[in-house]
């Protein structure tokens, strides 16, 4: 167990090294991030015409102001959950051969690769918790205040499991290389749906019945949408807890399925030479 503890400690801390060997491109793709929202202000403005002689009040119940903060929220959402080459990483090990390297070490690649993304993560925190702060106090009007302890301590919830989430789905997908020479087509078909089914594009709930219920289903909305309307009240105290239930049992459920594909992957794997 310490044993495990001090490899997990070293995996952690060599990779936020890693990151910090080029501090200037980390930090600027950082901040380049940030410039989509001003767009999206601007355009969820004209959607609503707020500078019209006659705007529009609301839509399926979301105001401008509401539409706002559901995206900016949506942006810490996806902050936690995106993960970014991590299933093409995992695709190019198998096929290139690289992948034996976890297999001749007693280092578990599964457990491997979650540390080192959760040392990218901690790396982009550190970078971009000021312009969250900055961006988020500019933008103060569009929120209506603080929500009750209880939701805050949800939406912390919510995040830290968007990260697991984020991270077992995009891993799982990964590994299907092992059955596939070539998954680079499949990872952009779930790329392009999961900016649809995570709510990134728009609230789930705007799309229509009893499509928004399907989707509402799935484990995606658990990286974007749910996190981002945790804050907006759009939950009572009850539902949160059934919800913050559900996304649990995704991830028990994902994190299975990952081992069993892991185990049956490399038992059909073959490499050869040095």
């Amino acid at each position: 167990m310490i044993a495990s503890l001090r490899t997990n400690w070293i995996i952690l801390k060599t990779s936020v090294e890693e990151r910090l060997v080029y501090r200037g491109d980390f930090v600027f793709a950082t901040l380049v991030r940030f410039l989509p929202i001003v767009t999206q202000i601007f355009l969820w403005g004209a959607i609503y015409g707020v500078h019209s002689k006659d705007p529009v009040g609301s839509i399926k119940g979301y105001t401008y102001h509401q539409m706002v903060a559901y995206y900016l929220l949506v942006m810490v959402g996806r902050a936690f959950s995106s993960m970014p080459g991590l299933a093409n990483g995992i695709a190019n090990d198998v096929r290139e051969g690289t992948i034996k390297k976890y297999l001749i070490q007693p280092i578990d690649m599964l457990g491997y690769l979650f540390w080192a993304r959760m040392a990218h993560k901690l790396v982009y925190y550190m970078v971009a918790i000021g312009p969250f702060i900055l961006v988020f106090y500019l933008c103060r009007d569009y929120f209506t205040g603080w929500p009750d302890a209880f939701t805050i301590t949800a939406w912390i919830l919510s995040l830290m499991m968007a990260f697991l989430v984020g991270f077992l789905i995009e891993s799982l997908i990964g590994l299907i290389a092992f059955w596939f020479l070539e998954v680079s087509s499949l990872i952009f078909i779930y790329m392009m749906l999961n900016y649809f089914l995570s709510g990134h594009m728009i609230p789930l709930d705007l799309f229509p019945e009893p499509l928004s219920q399907w989707m509402q289903m799935l484990p995606f909305k658990y990286l974007a949408y749910f996190p981002g309307t945790v804050i907006l009240g759009k939950y009572s105290h009850e539902e949160l807890i059934f919800e913050l239930s559900m996304e649990v049992f995704w991830i028990i459920v994902l994190f299975s399925l990952n081992r069993i594909a892991f185990q049956r992957g490399i038992r059909r794997y073959s490499a050869f030479g040095g």
